[in-house]
Parts: structure tokens; C-alpha cells; sequence
């Protein structure tokens, strides 16, 4: 059951990034869709936080992919934007089907790697910093997720 959730500024959005992040377990992997800017590199940063991560998250546009060990479970951060009519057998199923939480911005680019069981966030800015994220759950694993939000 899809649930949608609106945050005010950069700081709800994170939190609720380290909200939810604390109900992920290794091998989930969640898809951070919405137009540049949306906000999908800042929730990611609340579901680090909540993951125990220190680090500074920042965007992998120009790596494709950025790992964070250190924390509760390990956080992979694709992003596919790059990606693009590209040969995408590079490794990233791997981290993917990996021991971690995978979340991935642009996803339509890497479809063909996508399991069937996720968690689909959209997020789309809705004017200065408010923002609407919808949680669509793909399991029941998933579903559980949403429900607990």
C-alpha cells in the first residue's frame, strides 16, 4: 500500500532517511526517483545517518557509485544517471544483490539489474523546500516498511 509523507525542509527530509533507515536490512535495495534536485541525495544522507554512517554523503553523479562500510550494515549509493544507453555490466549487481542497502537514483537506467523485490521512493519538490515523498513497496518486506512509516 502505497504511503505518501511531506516534509518542510532539508532536515525532515534527512530524518526521514534515518527514520526508515533503521527498519532496512542487508540486501534491501531502494529506488530514489525525481527530477534533479528533488532531494534524493539528501534523503540519502538521513538513511546514512541512521545507518551509523559518518561520513558525508555526496552525490555519485561523476563516480556512479559511492560505499559507506562503517556503519550499522553497509549503504551503497548508485547513481545511474550516467549511465544512459551505456553497458551497465560493470559490476553494480554485485552491490546490488549485495550484504548491504543499496539505493539507487535513476534506476530506469540500470532496469535490467533491478530485483524483484524493492522499496520505490518518489520524490518531488513541491516549491522551496517542501517536499512529497511517496513510498511504493514492491514485497512484503517492503510492504511492512511502509506500513511502519
Amino acid at each position: 500500500m502505497e504511503k505518501t509523507l511531506t516534509t518542510n525542509n532539508r532536515e525532515q527530509t534527512k530524518q526521514l532517511g534515518e527514520r526508515i533507515s533503521r527498519l532496512f536490512e542487508p540486501g534491501d535495495v531502494v529506488l530514489l526517483k525525481g527530477d534533479l534536485g528533488a532531494g534524493k541525495t539528501c534523503f540519502t544522507s538521513g538513511v546514512a545517518k541512521g545507518l551509523g554512517v559518518e561520513e558525508v554523503v555526496l552525490s555519485p553523479t561523476f563516480n556512479i557509485m559511492k560505499c559507506y562500510f562503517q556503519g550499522r550494515i553497509p549503504l551503497y549509493h548508485i547513481d545511474a544517471y550516467r549511465l544512459e544507453d551505456q553497458n551497465i555490466e560493470i559490476g553494480l549487481d554485485e552491490y546490488i544483490e549485495g550484504d548491504g542497502v543499496c539505493l539507487i537514483e535513476w534506476p530506469q537506467f540500470i532496469e535490467s539489474l533491478i530485483p524483484d523485490e524493492y522499496l520505490e521512493i518518489v520524490i518531488k519538490n513541491l516549491g522551496g523546500d517542501d517536499r512529497s515523498l511517496s513510498f511504493i513497496p514492491h514485497g512484503k518486506h517492503f510492504e511492512s516498511i511502509v506500513d511502519s512509516l
